[in-house]
């Protein structure tokens, strides 16, 4: 001890106490671990989950990480840019198009790749139009998908035709189209100021006559006749076994008709009550064959008589009969 009263010990034996037989940690090291022999510094193994202290200075090989420490964010922004450009450029140049209107849409070529396909269109509804007509307004082909096939845009496309009132589109994935369609009636032909029209029951201007394809429907004349093709009907009904020589119907002030025979016989027809004029014209001319005679017009718009105008020649003729007649003597004569 010395003068204090202290424990005189030497510093060998203080550093043995202090280890003892346990093992040495160092800073920053867990338990565990010794330091190599014969060597000061500490070498932790390869498999440590604890980094060394410090910035390394090794190298990485991974060239993402290079990409991203050497500005490889601006390379791929400038490998966008070109793209965007060259896309931009195939655009204006018309090739993107011209590959579009070719193949399809690279939506629609993804989605038959992906099992949407068009394999199978049904039509139903065809009375006038054929399949390869609808298809055609339709705009319907194996470049497009069902996926991504715009059931609306069909519909307003077949509706711009003029013979079709509304259609119906169904997608049955994954690979069907349905289309039904409703067709209008063309039940007349209708002329207005040198234009020949098809016309439907209600009057609606279906389509011009670009073929003989109507050539048969009847035949109205006059402003306003396509909206009272209606009373034309009721009055070829009326005509029963005369329908046929009916060659058309000619609307008068839009009051009334005025029936034109095949040969050339007007036949005017009062403002209401023509079906039962038309009935008993059909009687006269069975009775005595008065469209086969010389006249030119019939007059029936009066219930209780019949005027007949006879042609030029008739007329002639039948003044010069009548001229040679005998005049009857009086009474007192």
């Amino acid at each position: 001890m010395d003068g204090g009263g202290r424990l005189l010990r030497s510093l060998t034996e203080a550093g043995s106490a202090l280890v003892g037989s346990s093992r040495l940690r160092f800073a920053g090291v867990p338990g565990g671990f010794e330091p190599s022999r014969g060597s000061q510094d500490y070498a932790p193994p390869r498999s440590t989950p604890y980094p060394p202290r410090g910035r390394s200075k090794r190298r990485t090989s991974d060239p993402m990480l290079l990409l991203t420490r050497r500005g490889g964010v601006g390379v791929a922004l400038s490998l966008v840019l070109f793209a965007a450009t060259g896309l931009f450029g195939a655009v204006r140049g018309g090739q993107y198009a011209a590959y579009v209107e070719a193949n399809g849409s690279p939506f629609d070529l993804v989605a038959k790749v992906a099992g949407f396909p068009i394999n199978a269109i049904t039509i139903s509804g065809l009375k006038e139009l054929d399949q390869h007509e609808i298809l055609k307004a339709a705009a319907v082909d194996p470049k497009n998908s069902l996926l991504f096939l715009d059931a609306a845009s069909v519909r307003d496309r077949l509706k711009a035709l003029p013979l079709i009132k509304d259609a119906v589109i169904t997608k049955l994935f994954p690979d069907r189209l349905m289309i039904a369609v409703d067709e209008r009636d063309p039940v007349a032909l209708w002329q207005k100021d040198g234009q020949l029209s098809i016309v439907s029951n209600d009057g609606t201007v279906i389509d011009g006559v670009h073929d003989d394809r109507f050539i048969g429907l009847p035949f109205v004349v006059g402003q306003g006749a396509n909206a009272k093709v209606g009373q034309f009907l009721a009055l070829l009904d009326a005509a029963g076994d005369l329908r046929g020589r009916i060659a058309a119907g000619i609307l008068v002030g839009d009051r009334r008709w005025t029936l034109r025979m095949d040969n050339g016989v007007e036949v005017a027809l009062p403002e209401t009550g023509g079906a039962e004029q038309v009935a008993r014209l059909v009687a006269l001319d069975g009775q005595s064959k008065l469209l086969d005679k010389d006249v030119v017009s019939v007059d029936l718009r009066r219930p209780t008589r019949v005027t007949v105008r006879l042609s030029a020649d008739a007329a002639a003729a039948r003044a010069e009969a009548l001229a040679k007649k005998p005049k009857s003597k009086g009474p007192h004569e």
